[in-house]
């Protein structure tokens, strides 16, 4: 069976209504990324970024899957698919699709402050000061802040170049690490960019299709299963 690996950025989530900072020139929902989205923010006004992330978490709640997310759960009929997401929503997961690589984390669940290994699901939308882990310590979203490493990218590399075919879907691919994973999929292979809009950096052997993702996946996805 043929590997197939998609990497999601936040176009394809931003057609379920979900929001991102990159969206409105470094803010995001009103919110300067540097007051919401850094280990210093956390540090300096807990409680504020614990109550940003509620309700990020409550809208990611009340969001739906839409065509794209459903159509790329298709593809299991007859690939082996790993979806390598950007998003820290639940949405693939929701669609149906059963192999979700979360670079950035996954907003459904809580991790410890102290040992960010420790994480559990949060049950409903809300995460509140006073819950600790095992261990203690006050939990926290379990994101990856700007300034923190990003744990899985290493496998995500060794995934993008096992590929036989990768897909690219609503991103700009100007964000890193996630951006150079293209660079591990190995030349032969084909691979395709659905976005409304065409990369700022030239790529070459890319089939691109520039087209929303709730309207270019689903085309692209009915190609692959002829």
């Amino acid at each position: 069976m043929k590997k197939i690996v998609v990497l999601t950025g936040a176009g394809i989530s931003a057609e379920s209504g979900l929001k991102t900072f990159r969206d409105s020139g470094g803010l995001w929902e009103g919110y300067n990324v540097i007051d919401v989205a850094t280990p210093e923010a956390w540090r300096r006004d807990p409680i504020l970024v614990q109550t940003f992330y509620n309700e990020r978490r409550k809208n990611v709640l009340d969001a739906i899957p839409n065509l794209a997310h459903f159509a790329l759960a298709r593809l299991e009929e007859k690939y082996e698919v790993t979806i390598i997401t950007q998003n820290i929503d639940d949405l693939h997961e929701r669609a149906g699709s059963s192999n979700i690589i979360h670079l950035h984390g996954l907003i459904t669940k809580s991790q410890s402050d102290k040992n960010p290994v420790l994480t559990y699901d949060i049950l409903g939308w809300e995460l509140k000061m006073g819950e600790v882990c095992e261990l203690g310590s006050q939990l926290r979203p379990h994101v990856v802040w700007f300034g923190e490493p990003v744990p899985m990218i290493e496998y995500a590399q060794k995934l993008c170049s096992q590929a036989d075919i990768f897909i690219v879907i609503g991103t700009s691919l100007k964000v890193y690490p996630a951006a150079g994973l293209i660079d591990f999929v190995p030349p032969n292979v084909p691979k395709y960019l659905v976005d409304l809009n065409c990369p700022e950096i030239p790529l070459k052997d890319l089939d691109m299709i520039i087209k929303s993702s709730s309207i270019g996946v689903p085309e692209l996805v009915e190609r692959l299963l002829i």
